[in-house]
C-alpha cells in the first residue's frame, strides 16, 4: 500500500511538474531560429571546445612555450566588447517608449500589438547580450595563451560557462521582459569592466590611473545582490514571469555572490591583513 501512494505520489509530482513547465515555456518562430538558437547543439559544443581548451588542451600546449604575445589583440578584444556592451545598453534606452514601457510593465508585461515593436527590441537585444557572452568565453583562451593558468579558476571557468547556458536558456524558453534589468546591469558592469582591461593593456604607465581595480568586484557583488533582491521581488509578487526560472536564477545568484565574495575576501581583505 505504501509503495502505491509513493508510485501515486511521484506521478502527481511529475504531472504537476511538466504542466507547470508547459505553461511557463514561451515559443516564437522567429527568435527561436535566430543563429544558434533553433537547437542547443551549436552551443553545447562551443562550451564542450571551451572546456578542452581552457582546462586540458590549452595549458597542454603551452607547457613547453614562451606566453603569446598578444596585447594589441586583446586590446582591439577589449574595445570591442565595450562598443558591444554600449551597444546593447543603449538601444534599450534609446528606442521610444522602452523606459516607459519598463517602469510601468516591469512586473506584469503588456504584450499587445501596440507594443510589439518594443517586444521585438527586447528580444534582439537578449540574443546580442546570450552573443555577448560567447565572445567573454574568450577572456579564458587569452589567459591560458598568455600562461596565466592560475588565473582558470573555478569561479572564472563555471561564471562564463553558466553565463552562456543560462541566456541562451533564457531567451530560447522564456523570453521574459523583466530580464532585461538584469541584462542592462549586467552590460553597465561589463562596459566599465571591458574599459579598464583596454587601459590596463596599455602599459605600465597607465597604473597610477588604476586605482580602482578592487571596485570592479565591489560593482559585481553589488549586481549579484541587486539581482538576488530583484528575483525574490519577482517572485513574492507574484509577477507574471516563470517562477521555476525565478527559483533557479535566485539560487544562481545566490551561487555567485558567495564565489565572488569569497574571491574579494581572498584578493584583497587577505593581503591587507
Amino acid at each position: 500500500m505504501t509503495n502505491v501512494n509513493l508510485n501515486n505520489f511521484i506521478n502527481e509530482t511529475q504531472h504537476q511538474f511538466l504542466n507547470l513547465l508547459n505553461q511557463e515555456l514561451k515559443f516564437d518562430k522567429n527568435v527561436d531560429s535566430w543563429m544558434l538558437m533553433s537547437t542547443p547543439w551549436p552551443v553545447i559544443s562551443i562550451l564542450i571546445a571551451y572546456m578542452l581548451f581552457v582546462l586540458k588542451l590549452g595549458p597542454k600546449m603551452m607547457e613547453n612555450r614562451e606566453p603569446f604575445k598578444i596585447k594589441h589583440i586583446m586590446m582591439g578584444y577589449n574595445m570591442v566588447q565595450t562598443i558591444y556592451n554600449i551597444f546593447i545598453i543603449s538601444e534599450v534606452f534609446f528606442t521610444p517608449g522602452i523606459y516607459r514601457y519598463l517602469m510601468i510593465n516591469i512586473c506584469n508585461p503588456d504584450e499587445s500589438e501596440s507594443n510589439h515593436r518594443i517586444i521585438n527590441v527586447f528580444y534582439v537585444q537578449s540574443w546580442h547580450f546570450f552573443i555577448s557572452k560567447i565572445f567573454d568565453l574568450l577572456d579564458t583562451v587569452f589567459f591560458v595563451l598568455r600562461k596565466k593558468q592560475s588565473h582558470v579558476s573555478f569561479l572564472h571557468v563555471y561564471h562564463h560557462a553558466n553565463m552562456v547556458v543560462t541566456t541562451w536558456t533564457f531567451l530560447r524558453f522564456i523570453k521574459g521582459q523583466q530580464g532585461a534589468i538584469c541584462g542592462i546591469l549586467n552590460a553597465m558592469i561589463h562596459t566599465i569592466m571591458y574599459s579598464y582591461y583596454f587601459l590596463s593593456a596599455l602599459g605600465p604607465q597607465m597604473q597610477k590611473y588604476l586605482w580602482w581595480k578592487k571596485y570592479l568586484t565591489r560593482l559585481q557583488i553589488i549586481q549579484f545582490i541587486l539581482g538576488l533582491i530583484y528575483g525574490i521581488s519577482l517572485f513574492i509578487y507574484d509577477c507574471k514571469f516563470p517562477r521555476l526560472f525565478t527559483i533557479y536564477m535566485i539560487f544562481d545568484v545566490l551561487l555567485f555572490l558567495y564565489l565572488f565574495l569569497i574571491f574579494y575576501k581572498k584578493t584583497y581583505k587577505d593581503k591587507n591583513t
